[in-house]
């Protein structure tokens, strides 16, 4: 595994003084590290109570960092730390004992996915050289709001480079300045993109919770492959405003969390009505200002879910963990409806790259356009001749085949992509989620959320399991994985997704699903599954 590190920097500043606290080193497979599997709700409980701090908490899990991630067993899941988050967590210990917290997330450290801008020493790279120096004239809009809901950012994750729109042979959790993360459930094994360090950090218990961005998978997949919950929100509920983009009309940040509770709390600090971003103006008497108002245990009763059978059927074990999740939604009160005609997406899946292609060369190209005058790339062009010229360290596993075929597309006046944009939106939308959800009146709709995780090929690059995140991705829609149980010691997840703004149903099944069955429980670091 040394190799794969070769062909990137492995980047890891810390910065932090840490002559002013002792680094709780923890052995890898330790069961007494104190704040293992800890909530949100726990953390402000001792908070409140005086057992923890705002900085005894991000020095925990700050030693947790050294000791796990980056010494062994190496899972690799953070690429930069940030200097200042001691001193903001001391101000905000401050500031709690002035004034009391300002509401469920102050002092609660988050980490964020490396295509996330933020204001302050740290840099905002999306994994790849070409950015190395790119420090943010400002917060993205969702770095703001977690500033001002009192978080504490301790620091951001490694990530498949460019959110893995680079290549078509990528190897999920490769960037050329992070090198390789790994799946802490088993070494060898991937834990899948883009969202890789986010969600393998979390499940490492390396924070509270913390940021992935989406364009199709790349927060779903993740979670579900390292055992945890993301939500995948509807795209314009949280603002894209400061994330380095593949394309707007899918593109979204969401929470990456142990708990659905957690990750409700974190989406109600994420969203707004941001000027710098129009889809966030379709939110506008949609969003919710508390998403744990959702969360019943009882909250299947009565809910009309239909299963999607078409993204079954890739693994006898995992259609038999889906099934017996299926029965769980019954014993809950829920009403199925099995099948429900929701067709895989063979009607849309060329025009979906041929969407993504046009608008990431002109996404990327504005986002680059906006940086600081000292970065050398100022267009995707400059990115590929940037690659060219740095192939071994940037390109020794994979190429660039991606963006160069989104450098050839033409301008999004182009008739192809209105048309294929048109396409996606019938078919994925009119004809896909939306028409299934009217004919049965549905609530939700389920399906595994993917398989489990492939053991990580640097050579042959992914080889993916199963997938039911494009009909989502595609129509813009919301969508939560949940943990559904382990084959062979590996996590699956199972999907919740629906029509547009659903998040509150979504919550409500998800959180009645993962309280019946408390699924979730911590890696042990093997090097392999046996």
């Amino acid at each position: 595994m040394q190799s794969c590190l070769a062909g990137g920097t492995a980047f890891f500043s810390t910065n932090i003084d840490s002559s002013s606290f002792v680094m709780r080193l923890v052995d890898s497979g330790s069961a007494d590290f104190e704040l293992t599997e800890a909530t949100i709700a726990q953390l402000q409980d001792g908070m409140k109570q005086g057992r923890f701090t705002a900085r005894s908490i991000a020095e925990m899990y700050l030693g947790r960092i050294a000791g796990i991630d980056k010494q062994g067993p190496k899972i690799n899941s953070i690429i930069e730390l940030n200097p200042d988050a001691l001193s903001i967590a001391d101000k905000l210990d401050e500031e709690r004992k002035a004034k009391g917290p300002r509401g469920p997330m102050h002092g609660i450290p988050v980490l964020l996915k490396d295509n996330i801008d933020t204001a302050d020493r740290m840099m905002t790279t999306a994994g790849s050289l070409a950015l190395e120096g790119s420090y943010a004239l400002q917060d993205a809009f969702i770095a703001r709001r977690l500033r001002e809901a009192g978080a504490v950012i301790l620091g951001k994750t490694n990530l498949s480079e460019w959110a893995n729109f680079r290549s078509t042979h990528s190897t999920s959790g490769w960037s050329g300045r992070g090198g390789l993360t790994r799946n802490p459930y088993s070494l060898d094994r991937n834990p899948c993109g883009s969202s890789s360090g986010s969600g393998a950090s979390i499940a490492s218990n390396l924070c509270a919770v913390a940021i992935g961005t989406e364009t199709d998978g790349s927060v779903v997949c993740p979670a579900s492959t390292t055992g945890i919950v993301g939500i995948k929100p509807t795209v314009g509920l949280v603002s894209r405003a400061g994330i380095i983009p593949i394309a707007h009309s899918q593109d979204t940040a969401g929470p990456m969390a142990r708990t659905v509770s957690d990750a409700a709390i974190l989406l109600s600090a994420l969203t707004g009505i941001d000027p710098r971003d129009a889809a966030t103006q379709k939110s506008r008497g949609r969003i919710q200002t508390d998403y744990t108002r959702f969360l019943d245990p009882n909250g299947l009763k009565g809910m009309r879910i239909g299963i999607a059978r078409k993204y079954f059927g890739y693994s006898d074990k995992v259609d038999k963990l889906i099934d017996d999740a299926i029965d769980v939604l019954k014993r809950s009160g829920a009403i199925i409806i099995d099948p429900v005609g929701l067709e895989a997406p063979k009607a849309y899946e060329a025009t979906e790259l041929e969407v993504l292609l046009y608008e990431f060369k002109a996404d990327l190209n504005k986002y680059l356009a906006g940086l600081a005058p000292n970065i050398r790339v100022r267009s995707m062009k400059d990115v590929i001749e940037f690659n060219e010229k740095n192939r071994q360290r940037e390109m020794p596993f994979f190429g660039q085949e991606l963006m160069i075929q989104s450098q050839a597309k033409g301008p999004l006046s182009s008739p192809a992509y209105r048309k294929a944009l048109q396409n996606n939106l019938l078919k994925s939308r009119t004809e896909g989620i939306d028409a299934v959800v009217i004919k049965h009146r549905l609530d939700a709709i389920v399906a595994p959320t993917g398989g489990p995780a492939w053991t990580t090929d640097l050579i042959n690059g992914d080889h993916f399991t199963g997938s039911s995140s494009t009909p989502a991705a595609v129509a813009g829609y919301p969508a939560i994985t949940v943990p559904a149980g382990f084959i062979n010691g590996l996590p699956i997840g199972i999907s919740f997704f629906g029509a547009a703004w659903t998040e509150p149903k979504l919550i409500k099944a998800a959180y009645a699903y993962e309280q019946a069955t408390k699924h979730r429980r911590p890696p042990e670091f093997p090097d392999r599954i046996e």
